[in-house]
């Protein structure tokens, strides 16, 4: 798996947020049995520039915690086998699966893990899993998408070892 980190912070979190995030991308992929090698990008931002990111693509004017931007557009959320067929979502030169882009908000990140009453190392890994599994076409929208959502990450923090605190 390839992870391209870009950190558009003055200066570099003080949690080992890399090997974090690396984590929970290969634990989520795991959990999917996505069979392919993968790659996806991952920007660590704050408050203000998530909120522009949110407002030109969402059309809202406010800070989030995550943005997701999946490359594929699946018909079953968590199938990979009709991508065989599709080598245009294939890097032509590492073969990988191309998943999408996340960007945190490590602003938020620091805010909600204070507000929730936990570690920021949960807060981060808990919207890791949350943005992959988005990477790999699940949804929140509808009241169903969003219980198998939940259950999946509950499953994947699980096999992370990582609680609530």
């Amino acid at each position: 798996m390839t992870i391209t980190f870009d950190c558009e912070l003055e200066c570099e979190p003080a949690i080992p947020y890399r090997e974090i995030i690396s984590s929970v991308a290969e634990t989520v992929l795991d959990y999917e049995e996505c069979p392919y090698e993968s790659e996806i990008n991952v920007v660590i931002t704050n408050n203000e520039e998530i909120q522009k990111t949110n407002k030109e693509f969402r059309d809202i004017d406010r800070a989030t915690d995550v943005l997701s931007f999946p490359m594929l557009e699946y018909e079953v959320p968590g199938e990979f086998d009709w991508l065989e067929d599709y080598e245009e979502y294939f890097n032509p030169e590492t073969g990988e699966l191309i998943l999408g882009d996340i960007m945190i908000s490590m602003d938020k990140v620091w805010e909600q893990a204070k507000e929730y009453g936990h570690s920021v190392e949960r807060e981060l890994a808990f919207l890791a899993a949350h943005s992959m599994l988005h990477l790999c076409g699940y949804d929140h929208m509808e009241d169903d998408e969003k219980d198998v959502m939940e259950q999946k990450q509950r499953d994947i923090m699980e096999i992370l070892g990582i609680s609530r605190d």
